[in-house]
């Protein structure tokens, strides 16, 4: 696609959108600039290519294709069956899997069907027959225990939030933890490492049908490898959830123990974060779990997004051309590069590093909550999220961490000269931002101080940093 055509593509959408509605095409092009002005380092963002999006924005939005490629419950399909079956076959050969399953809407409804098409294919029960037809908001917690009991009370095993794990990995909030009964995984309270042999011991004690791994701020390797055999000496079913790390799988800097796909029963994952795809999931697996997989709709998901899936077979045939597996190690590249800019600047790293993509820092040692210090930041043009570290007396809501991560950055081009003018930044915000008080005088955790000079003289940094990086520079809104 030539530069013109990438802005009359754009702008034409929005002078139709602004014909029918102007505040939102305002919003969308407001979106644009906030973007191209902000240092993002929010670890599970990225910026997908102009042909992912456009590829979002068609005809097949308007169509329904519950079932599977030439199982449809709806006739007039064979377009949707093109494009999804493009995107299964660049998945299946992008992570040398045996099968793909594209319709998940999310990370969420991946795991949702993998928790369930593990459940089908190893229990037998009529609970699951009923749980497929009854509504889930009407089951109350004495249903959800009975129903667990039915399904012989089957149990998650899966790392704990505050190591850095997931919501969907069994916590009660979450509906994988009214499906199971769950316990977690840590690390070590030294090293902040996983602990194989500890991890071995719980599932020995605990004998889960299925052992998780993956991670959302776990700044480390996994080895897969390890993990398959401590599920294989429990007969439980080892799942992988990648959607973190998927990019630097497909780009193979992750290998051997520790690419997930030659170990796992089946691997989830989202398809943007740092696949730099739409925002969407997918599913692996081997021919013994792929016809239960393949129920997800109706099983798990509603009807699948058709123009989501078109995008998806474009992201993934993108992240299958050379140049990707550079972006990838550029990743990481960045990530280390950033993290030991932080380091000799005396930032508190969980881990003391990072192998993957993300960098978690503990801002108790700058006498900040997470919450305080991510505010700080975003006042200072730099976009983040604040994170439990392990062990956090914050809880989750307020925090004592702020993971960021390099997928978006690297996408844009910054190399480690700019990591470094970035974890001085950051450095900067911390060390000058101070806990505030509420009305009663009382310390706060919410409530901070940073002189708005300060603020303004980082931002205005942050932003000269981004010029020789403009994002979608092909794109011209006018």
């Amino acid at each position: 696609m030539s530069p013109n055509a990438e802005s009359t593509a754009f702008r034409s959408a929005l002078e139709v959108i602004r014909g029918v509605e102007p505040r939102v095409a305002d919003a969308i092009a407001a979106e644009l600039a906030d973007q191209r002005e902000s240092l993002k380092l929010i670890a599970s963002e990225n910026y997908a290519s102009p042909a992912t999006l456009l590829a979002m924005g068609n005809w097949f939005s308007d169509k329904y294709a519950e079932g599977t490629i030439g199982r449809r419950f709806y006739a007039g399909c064979q377009n949707v069956d093109t494009v999804e079956a493009l995107a299964a076959e660049h998945a299946r050969e992008l992570f040398g899997a045996t099968h793909a399953y594209v319709q998940p809407h999310s990370g969420i409804d991946a795991n949702l069907v993998a928790f369930w098409a593990v459940l089908a294919d190893r229990v037998e029960s009529p609970a699951l027959r009923r749980a497929q037809v009854r509504q889930v908001n009407d089951l109350t917690e004495a249903d959800w225990f009975a129903l667990r009991r039915e399904l012989g009370n089957q149990r998650m095993l899966g790392m704990s939030l505050d190591a850095g794990g997931h919501l969907t990995h069994g916590f009660r909030p979450n509906i994988s933890g009214k499906m199971f009964d769950q316990r977690s995984y840590g690390t070590d309270p030294t090293t902040g490492l996983i602990d194989y042999d500890r991890v071995a011991e719980a599932a020995r004690e605990f004998k889960p049908l299925i052992l998780v791994a993956g991670y959302s701020a776990y700044p480390r390797k996994v080895n897969f490898r390890v993990m398959r055999e401590i599920a294989d000496s429990v007969g439980a079913t080892f799942m992988v959830d990648m959607a973190h790390f998927a990019g630097l799988v497909a780009g193979k800097v992750f290998t051997g123990d520790f690419d997930p796909v030659p170990h796992a029963h089946i691997v989830t994952t989202t398809t943007h974060k740092s696949l730099r795809g739409p925002r969407g999931g997918m599913v692996l697996c081997g021919p013994e779990l792929a016809d239960q997989v393949d129920r997800g709709c109706p099983m798990v998901l509603g009807g699948p997004l058709p123009h989501v899936m078109a995008a998806k077979a474009v992201a993934l045939a993108e992240a299958r051309r050379p140049d990707f597996a550079d972006y990838a190690q550029r990743i990481v590249d960045n990530a280390q590069a950033l993290a030991d800019g932080l380091l000799r600047r005396g930032a508190t790293l969980v881990t003391g590093g990072t192998d993957n993509h993300l960098v978690l820092i503990d801002v108790s040692g700058y006498g900040l909550t997470g919450r305080q210090a991510e505010q700080a930041l975003l006042d200072s043009g730099i976009v983040t999220n604040r994170n439990s570290v392990p062990q956090d007396p914050n809880g989750a809501w307020y925090t004592s961490g702020i993971r960021i991560g390099t997928p978006a950055l690297t996408t844009r081009g910054l190399g480690a000269t700019e990591m470094d003018a970035t974890a001085e930044l950051i450095h900067t915000v911390l060390s000058r931002t101070t806990a505030g008080t509420g009305p009663d005088g009382a310390a706060s955790k919410a409530k901070y101080v940073l002189d708005p000079a300060v603020a303004e003289s980082v931002g205005k940094q942050a932003a000269d940093l981004l010029i020789p990086f403009p994002l979608y520079p092909a794109v011209d809104l006018g």
